[in-house]
This record gives C-alpha cells, structure tokens and sequence, in this order.
C-alpha cells in the first residue's frame, strides 16, 4: 500500500491543509484531505475495469469551508439534526447555534467539517485528529477525535473513529461522503438495499417524532433492491419533507460495537458496487436533494440535484432528546469508538 502526503494549499492565518493518497497494487486510491478529515476521492474499478471517481467532491482546497452539502466530511461534534439546538445533560440545558431552520446541524457552522484536522500516514493509514475545546459550538467537555482510514488490497475503505472527553458530552460522528457509481449523471437508476425494517418519520424540519415506523408498504421501503428514483416523487410524508430522500433507517440487528451491514449500491450501468457496513444503529440516506449551487466540483464539474447520495452511518437524529434511543453520551474514563467500511466491488 502506498500512501503519498502532499501539502494542497494554507489557511489564511498559515496552516497548511495536506491532501493523502493511498493506492493498492492494483491501481485503485483514495484521497483525502485535512479539512473535515475528508474523502475528496476514490477510484475504483467498473465492470470493463475501468478506474473512476465515484464521490462528490471539489478541486480546490478552499470550497471544503462551508459547503452546503459537507463533501465527503466528518460532522461533529453532533452529526445530524438536534431540535431547536438545545438538549439537558447532567439536569444542565445546553444551547448550541441554529443553523437549519430552527434546528441545529452537523455541530454547527463551525463544526468537525470546516476545522483543519492534524494529520499523518500511520501504520499504513492516514489519521486525522482534533482538539474540540469546552464551550466549542456549545458542546461541554474537551473533546479529543481521531479519525483513521485504512484502504485495503480487496478495495475496502475502513474508517474508525475514537475519542475521549474530559467531561460528559453528547457525540455522533458519521462521515458525509457522496457516491455516483457511474461517475456523472444522476443517481435515480442506481440501485439501493437497505438492512432496515424500519425508519424514523420526522415533522416537516426533520426532526424525528419518537418511535420508529415499519417501512413496509410505504416508499421507504428499499428491504428488496429497488431504483431510488423508483418512489421518490410519490406523495409521503418523508419525501415531502426532504424533497426526497433525506431520512434516518434503523439498522436490523444492532448490536453495540458489532459490524452489521447496512446498505449496497450499486449501478448497472457500470457494474459497480459499495456495500456498508457499520458498527452504528443508524443510516441516513440522502438522495442529494439540494447540491445544487454548490462549489465547483472535481475537473470542473458542476453539481445537480440528485447527483450523488449519501449513506451516512451514525446515531439517530435528536438522540439527546430521546431518552430511548441507542445512548450518545460520552463521559470521562470511556472511549467512544465506531467504525464504517465502505467495500467496492463489481456486478457482471
């Protein structure tokens, strides 16, 4: 395995961003950057062995601050949606900035995804950490994160992620990267299962309501491969709500700290495929609905709606106002660990 460092560009205030490539004996890489600990690209095999680009992602280092659709980056401290930014901890409420309707989003505009993370090549990985300071975004707690990627000769992309606080906090770490197995185009006709029976139905700000809902007989239900342009522009709550897909499915079988599969991709067209599998109860499937307008892509390519989608493997939205959910409390003396891997292969 090769992993190569380059520096990409700086900071305005001097910091370097550093950009990492790890190639396997067959050719086949990814690269990622220091900004949001980021997956800027992965090449991979079609059906004709081909190499191509299959995520979303941008050519220069500056458009990762800020960007709407948070390519290929780690959320946090809190990934996804916590309603009207507040949540009690400890009998403490705690406020945190508003940055999606009235709720708060991805640790806010200054979350995980727009810091430069430190970084190295490390026993044949990559790592990248941050220091998130008590008060940071409202979070309580000085909070240390590692995120590692190992790239593997089988095309197999692992992440785990770790950290440690040094007072009790609420974390949820996902990473946001976006697929188009076909490498242009939209992603109606790709292909999607999902290990779930059931889904959490939100209100209209994506905020879950409570309980989780069975999918079956409703165009949540992805249980059987199916198109994801097949229901999406049917008349249902969820898709009304997001303009599409833009929902949390709760993962079958979970069980703490065990790898389960929880979703495969792929595309006909190409042959290619991704399997995910997740330590994690949650998968968040997002179709992509409002790419448009976001900063120029890779070679130039401008973005559309609908091209590319999310699988984004975490805890559940709003989890610290659900007392019932899987827990998302780290306290000190824990580590809180998880792990995503993203397996590539091909279909004939």
């Amino acid at each position: 395995m090769a992993i190569n460092r380059k520096l990409w560009g700086k900071t305005p205030d001097g910091k370097p961003i550093y950009k990492y490539t790890m190639t396997n004996a067959s050719g086949a890489s990814v690269v990622l950057c220091s900004i949001g600990a980021a997956i800027v690209s992965i090449n991979v095999p079609d059906r004709a062995g081909k190499l191509g680009d299959v995520v979303l992602g941008y050519g220069k280092p500056e458009s990762y601050f800020g960007d709407g659709p948070c390519s290929g980056k780690v959320p946090g401290r809190y990934a996804n949606r916590i309603a009207f930014g507040k949540f009690t901890l400890g009998g403490k409420e705690y406020e945190l900035p508003i940055n999606n309707g009235p709720n708060h989003l991805h640790g806010g505009p200054d979350g995980f995804q727009n810091q430069v993370w430190d970084s190295r090549k490390h026993k044949g990985g990559v790592e990248f950490k941050y220091v998130s300071a008590d008060g940071e975004m409202g979070y309580p707690g000085n909070l240390v994160v590692v995120a590692r990627y190992e790239w593997s000769e089988q095309n197999e992309l692992r992440l785990t992620f770790s950290a440690k606080s040094d007072a009790p906090t609420i974390i949820n770490l996902t990473n946001h990267v976006y697929f188009n197995l076909n490498c242009r185009g939209n992603i109606m006709r790709h292909f999607l299962r999902l290990n779930a029976s059931e889904y959490l139905p939100t209100d209209e700000t994506l905020i879950p309501l409570g309980d989780s809902a069975p999918v079956a007989d409703t165009p949540m239900d992805f249980r059987k491969p199916k198109t994801i342009g097949r229901d999406s522009k049917k008349d249902f709550p969820a898709l009304n709500y997001g303009k599409g897909y833009d929902a949390c499915w709760v993962i079958d079988g979970y069980i703490p700290g065990q790898l389960q599969e929880a979703a495969e991709l792929w595309s006909n067209r190409s042959g290619r495929t991704v399997k995910v599998f997740t330590t994690q109860p949650g998968v968040q499937v997002y179709t992509g609905n409002w790419l448009e307008g976001c900063p120029v892509g890779k070679r130039g390519r401008i973005w559309h709606d609908y091209d590319a989608v999310a699988l984004e493997c975490q805890h559940f939205p709003d989890s610290p106002n659900h007392p019932d959910y899987p827990g998302t409390v780290l306290k000190p003396g824990k580590t809180f660990h998880e792990a995503i891997i993203f397996a590539f292969g091909v279909k004939n």
